[in-house]
């Protein structure tokens, strides 16, 4: 549609609903929404007679879109962006639209250094490991505002004369003194992940150590380090339940995880990012008035196992952003994937332990549909000392 034209009488509702709810919408940006997809065609009406031209009628989604794009939409905001905000408040934007926002997150996911894609995965590894070695930027392992709170807990309990971490931990780390990832280690092994879809276990202790940087000791560390063999691992022992660059994967997801799927993925990565906030300001709260109770508990016990990864990498990021909840939604949708694989390739796993306080973020648990347990629930038990990590209860794998 030419700007410069006077809208059609079909536009010229639709510019008429929008001011009626109290915004103002032009004909132009009608014509940029259709051209980005967001908002349908006018539906043919017949003809006038008698050389009059044809009618037209906006369909009957297209006046709760217009609204919704008169408030959403703004300078500098990707129409990429709004589709998925649209999407995930449930409003009727196109799918193929829909599905596009979705391969343009996973296309934005690129390497350290921009290594080139065409590559062959060493090289690409070798670019990544050049660009950290000549001072490029590395990845931020744990955010200022999670160390702030893991060291107002240390403080507590060292005022309190209780030294922390308490010492009994050091009997379920039998891995002692293992390595610790760096950031600029936790730069390549993401890249090394991202590119093979796999990563040995010695690798992903260190990782969950550095994570962890003011606790001496990790028994949760220690139990990936020290897994026994299983059908689930590669030869040099690398969880490898995907092949190749995991964006391939990703994008084969977007476009065929049905739209209530993708929806439901989308809600729940954003509820497992306010559960994240949530913790961290009742944390504070609790530790400001030194009184540490529920929510330190929670914090200190995510903190320790893989809830503790989402509370990061949400708290690495300070403003919600349509194209990150869009990746953790595929995630989530892939994660879910993988436990179902995971269970057919080893029936017999633990799968009680998933609802294990911090073992998942709480609004996830729902979502992933996890196989019945291995053997019959028991009350939930946080993974500390009554739960014993360093026994069998502490392996996902059925030995």
């Amino acid at each position: 549609m030419d700007s410069t034209k006077v809208p059609s009488r079909a536009d010229q509702q639709l510019i008429g609903h929008a001011r009626e709810h109290g915004f103002a919408v032009t004909g132009k940006q009608l014509s940029g929404w259709r051209r980005h997809g967001l908002l349908p065609a006018n539906a043919h009406g017949g003809g006038l007679g008698r050389g009059q031209g044809s009618t037209s009628q906006p369909v009957a989604a297209s006046f709760v879109l217009v609204l919704a794009l008169a408030r959403l939409s703004g300078r500098g905001k990707r129409p990429a962006d709004v589709a998925m905000l649209l999407f995930g408040e449930g409003l009727p934007v196109p799918e193929p639209t829909v599905r596009a926002a979705f391969h343009s997150a996973v296309g934005a996911v690129g390497l350290p250094g921009g290594a080139e894609p065409g590559r062959d995965v060493d090289g690409q590894l070798d670019a990544v490991d050049s660009y950290i070695g000549h001072g490029g930027q590395a990845v931020i392992m744990v955010p200022a505002r999670a160390r702030r709170v893991d060291a107002q807990i240390v403080a507590f309990f060292e005022s309190a004369g209780v030294p922390w971490p308490p010492t009994e931990l050091a009997q379920w780390d039998k891995n002692l003194g293992a390595e610790r990832m760096t950031p600029q280690g936790a730069a390549l092994f993401a890249a090394d992940a991202l590119l093979t879809g796999s990563a040995p276990l010695q690798r992903i202790g260190a990782l969950l150590r550095g994570l962890t940087p003011g606790l001496e000791v990790n028994p949760i560390a220690s139990l990936v380090e020290t897994t026994p063999h299983s059908p689930v691992l590669g030869p040099d022992d690398s969880l490898a339940m995907l092949t190749g660059d995991v964006r391939r994967i990703l994008h084969e997801l977007a476009a065929t995880a049905s739209p209530e799927d993708l929806g439901a993925a989308w809600q729940t990565a954003r509820d497992v990012r306010a559960w994240a906030l949530d913790l961290c300001t009742r944390a504070e709260e609790e530790l400001a008035a030194r009184a540490p109770g529920e929510a330190t508990m929670e914090w200190w016990i995510s903190r320790q196992l893989p809830a503790g990864l989402s509370l990061l990498d949400e708290l690495r990021t300070r403003h919600e952003r349509a194209a990150a909840t869009a990746l953790s939604a595929l995630g989530l949708l892939l994660q879910r994937e993988q436990f179902a694989e995971l269970d057919r390739v080893q029936p017999g796993c633990q799968w009680d332990l998933a609802q294990t306080p911090g073992f998942l973020p709480p609004p996830a648990r729902a979502f992933l549909a996890l196989p019945p347990a291995a053997r019959p629930a028991a009350d939930p038990e946080p993974l500390g000392p009554a739960a014993g990590p360093g026994t069998d209860r502490g392996r996902l794998p059925a030995r």
